[in-house]
């Protein structure tokens, strides 16, 4: 029936109406709706001209001044067709993903990294907590509304023999740089 898998991705709109299949260069997406990124996933590992069984990243964009914020992109790898293919979304916060752990047990890490760095919650997912930061940490630093210096800074007092945490405290006074030429200056005294 296809000679390939791009030409298979190309026809994937007969299975799924609502996708939109893209290519630049090399590379392959297709953009799905939200609600049927699961049904997708699902279908591109298990269809005899997919085979994508690797989720080799997931990986987010946020875009704080757009209606759907956050962009989100499954990479995918099949390895009998030797082809990688981009799935992507776009939603809105407050929105709730459904986990592929149970499709890419692999994907466990990511979700739990994404639920982490900016705040998107996945359904089903069998550990969601913190990953790389604190559990009393506040907010969820890789969106674009995070401040830069944290609300937070940590520190080990030797005198009490604990670590502390107090609120962010710029020490560094502002500073005004010169911005005229002293080669001159330099040049003379020689």
């Amino acid at each position: 029936m296809f000679e390939t898998t791009n030409e298979f991705l190309k026809k994937i709109t007969l299975y799924f109406p609502e996708s939109l299949y893209f290519s630049i260069g090399k590379q392959n997406f297709l953009r799905i709706s939200v609600d049927q990124v699961w049904n997708l996933i699902f279908f591109l590992k298990h269809h005899s001209y997919a085979l994508f069984k690797q989720v080799t990243d997931l990986s987010f964009i946020d875009y704080p001044e757009r209606k759907f914020r956050f962009e989100l992109f499954y990479h995918l790898l099949s390895f009998k067709y030797n082809a990688r293919l981009t799935v992507t979304t776009t939603f809105s916060e407050g929105v709730y993903l459904d986990s592929i752990t149970n499709i890419f047990p692999g994907a466990n890490w990511y979700e739990r990294e994404s639920w982490d760095m900016f705040g998107v919650f996945f359904r089903n997912h069998p550990d969601l907590r913190r990953i790389l930061t604190d559990y009393g940490f506040k907010g969820h630093p890789l969106r674009k509304d995070f401040p830069m210096t944290g609300y937070v800074e940590v520190r080990y007092d030797d005198f009490l023999k604990r670590i502390l945490y107090e609120e962010v405290s710029l020490t560094q006074e502002y500073r005004i740089f010169s911005l005229e030429n002293n080669w001159n200056d330099v040049k003379s005294s020689i």
